[in-house]
């Protein structure tokens, strides 16, 4: 999982697609994955009743569990939903943009995520380790002492050096035109607010990463490992674990990954032809 790029990478999408893009929806897809699981993998208490997923990487990355969110099968079908109740075909398209980058970014850890859903197969890099079943403070120490924070910095820099896309000029000439929630929110608040609502995920990315860096190895001094699939002080979860435990019959290797192109397809279809 990724703690910072999924907050920063749309602004760098933004600056590159321009008016093609809107980036409310492109931060709702960024962020749509992880909004109802993260809490469970960690484990959350609500009014006396604790949540927290018995298997965490299951629950969060694989199936049964929730891990069709981390799909391009769920970007593509939720983008069908949002066009057909909305008729916006660029908040359809941000949506899914968002969302695959999401899926894609994650897909570099230990775990990885099932990318052609309902075919289960998780598909992992396995740069870093994915370390959410030990819990929030130990995952944050694992992921900003290897390659993790490493990935999340190369995406900070590079959202520092598109710049002017954080700017009120480009938000005037570039991301208000494309997108009439601007415009509608312009009724009921001023201009400077919109602004500093377009850029809080940026800012609270880039804070983010400083001060779980600083925490992670100032406060409690957790040990830098930039081996590929590391640190390996931490016990990560790994693909085969999961692909192992999943169905392996040559009748659903065959079909999932059909039915899954399948249905992307029908949607794209639909969507083009309205």
């Amino acid at each position: 999982m990724s703690w910072v790029a999924h907050d920063v990478e749309p602004y760098v999408i933004q600056k590159h697609l321009g008016r093609r893009i809107a980036i409310v929806p492109l931060l709702i897809g960024s962020y749509a994955p992880d909004m109802a699981t993260k809490w469970v993998v960690y484990g959350v208490s609500l009014f006396g009743v604790s949540l927290k997923a018995a298997h965490p990487a299951q629950f969060h990355r694989g199936f049964p569990g929730v891990g069709f969110t981390h799909s391009l099968t769920f970007g593509v079908v939720v983008a069908g939903l949002i066009y057909v109740v909305w008729r916006s075909r660029i908040w359809a398209l941000s949506f899914m943009v968002g969302q695959w980058a999401h899926a894609l970014t994650d897909s570099l850890d230990s775990v990885g995520t099932m990318l052609l859903f309902p075919w289960t197969h998780l598909f992992s890099v396995g740069a870093w380790a994915y370390a959410g079943q030990t819990g929030r403070y130990t995952d944050a120490g694992a992921y900003f002492s290897g390659l993790g924070f490493a990935w999340d910095g190369v995406w900070l820099v590079w959202g520092i050096l598109s710049w002017r896309v954080l700017t009120r000029a480009y938000f005037r000439e570039t991301v208000a035109p494309a997108d009439p929630f601007w415009r509608k929110a312009g009724q009921y608040v001023p201009e400077t607010a919109l602004l500093a609502i377009y850029r809080i995920s940026f800012f609270y990315g880039a804070c983010r990463w400083v001060a779980w860096l600083i925490w992670a190895h100032l406060v409690r001094s957790f040990a830098f490992d930039f081996s590929w699939g590391g640190p390996k002080w931490v016990p990560a979860v790994r693909s085969q674990d999961l692909n192992a435990s999943s169905c392996g019959c040559p009748s659903c290797c065959s079909a999932s990954p059909k039915l899954a192109l399948s249905l992307a397809v029908a949607v794209a279809s639909r969507m083009r032809r309205r």
